[in-house]
């Protein structure tokens, strides 16, 4: 047996870090923002990120991919399609049509809110939740305790991007929704990286 976390080739972990770009001061003063843009717009990149992603999961049953507005759309809509699975968007508040359950949480650099619909996640379903970052780990603690509301399971988390210095790892291992999900990212950060 091998291990997943072991699955990305060096050279494929320093083809997709040379398509991250640092935008300082973004989206305010003292952040330094890893944008996935140019990995997104490079197809060879961004189909090395979908297979990396789709092949640490495949064959351990998810029902349902969340996917975390709003990057987070971009790969858990097309990680869903390939694992067979159906994908449900968690959004900021009044973006989704439906009656929906809302959650705060605190990021790195402020507050904020995220929602899903009521209906969105069958009960005792097994759920990936997938965004581009993994940071504080704010966020994605938000969309677990979401999903626990709607009756899921986190079964694992996935992120193109780990800043493994913010202990966003830590943090969802503490987070009562998420006790015991997988916790799987391709490319790792350090600070000043």
């Amino acid at each position: 047996m091998f291990d997943h976390d072991d699955l990305p080739s060096e050279h494929a972990l320093r083809y997709l870090k040379a398509h991250l770009r640092n935008v300082p001061d973004f989206p305010k003063p003292g952040i330094l923002f890893k944008d996935i843009t140019p990995l997104l717009a490079d197809p060879r990149a961004f189909h090395i990120t979908l297979d990396l992603l789709a092949q640490r999961f495949i064959g351990e049953h998810i029902d349902v991919v969340v996917g975390v507005e709003s990057r987070g759309f971009i790969f858990g809509g097309a990680l869903a399609a390939r694992l067979n699975a159906s994908f449900v968007p968690v959004r900021k508040p009044g973006k989704l049509p439906a009656k929906a359950d809302r959650v705060a949480y605190a990021l790195e650099y402020g507050e904020a809110e995220l929602e899903m619909h009521l209906d969105s996640i069958p009960n005792g379903a097994s759920v990936l939740i997938v965004d581009d970052l993994l940071a504080t780990g704010g966020t994605a603690a938000a969309a677990a305790q979401l999903t626990q509301r709607q009756g899921g399971k986190v079964s694992g988390f996935a992120f193109v991007v780990e800043l493994d210095f913010l202990g966003g790892r830590q943090r969802l291992a503490e987070t009562p929704a998420a006790r015991g999900a997988r916790v799987y990212s391709i490319v790792h950060l350090s600070a000043g990286e």
